[in-house]
């Protein structure tokens, strides 16, 4: 069965993407005997569910998320969790992070034009980086757990989310209201995610053969000490 729940360390997808990123961790860890990550709207739960797999005595994680709910909610020593829109980071400088990760949240920033500014953020900051979203031609829209609703005219698909609740989406009580929904998660087809990371390869996520997931890796090797 497929396993899409964003805390559960049995979600195999994620599994896979965090032992991608712990290897990009560990190269640095035997360059530099130490690692920073900024997690671009993340929070310090995710890294709590996966906290065995990293060394946070060496690794320090800042997570930036623009809700203020997930500030300071459970850190713990290696992992903050801080204030701040992913679409713009001047308070931190340029290459200022080994690694930046992300996962799962360049589909709810906004529009084209705040994707580009989350894009160019994300290469801006980090040594290396790994982003993940959520492909757009995969048939279950992942958020709502629905076949085929994120193809739907809008005109259509707001009437879906009204009528029911749809996944992680509550029903909606008035139009306004499940058109907002909708628009807060603007997937992503393959030239658009490739269009956005250029300098990184695509790798593609796949379940029964077919793409789930797009994920954008730049790793750049740290330079050895000594």
């Amino acid at each position: 069965m497929l396993n899409i729940s964003p805390t559960s360390d049995q979600n195999s997808f994620r599994r896979k993407r965090v032992e991608a990123v712990r290897r990009i961790i560990e190269s640095y860890l035997e360059s530099k005997g130490s690692c920073t990550v900024l997690d671009l709207g993340g929070t310090s739960g995710f890294w709590s569910t996966w906290r065995d797999n990293f060394d946070f005595t060496r690794t320090k994680v800042t997570c930036v998320n623009i809700d203020t709910a997930h500030e300071a909610a459970t850190d713990f020593d290696g992992v903050v969790t801080r204030y701040g829109d992913a679409t713009n980071l001047t308070d931190f400088a340029d290459k200022s992070f080994d690694v930046v990760f992300s996962n799962s949240v360049v589909e709810h920033v906004g529009d084209w034009s705040k994707m580009k500014q989350f894009a160019s953020e994300a290469k801006r900051i980090g040594h290396s980086y790994f982003v993940q979203t959520p492909y757009f031609w995969f048939p279950i829209e992942p958020h709502a757990r629905t076949p085929f609703l994120h193809w739907l005219p809008q005109s259509w698909a707001y009437r879906i989310v009204m009528a029911r609740r749809c996944g992680y989406w509550p029903r909606a009580r008035s139009v306004s209201e499940a058109i907002d929904t909708l628009q807060s998660a603007r997937m992503l087809d393959y030239r658009q995610f490739a269009e956005l990371f250029d300098d990184a390869p695509i790798q593609r996520e796949r379940f029964l053969g077919v793409t789930k997931s797009l994920v954008a890796i730049r790793h750049t090797e740290p330079v050895l000490v000594g």
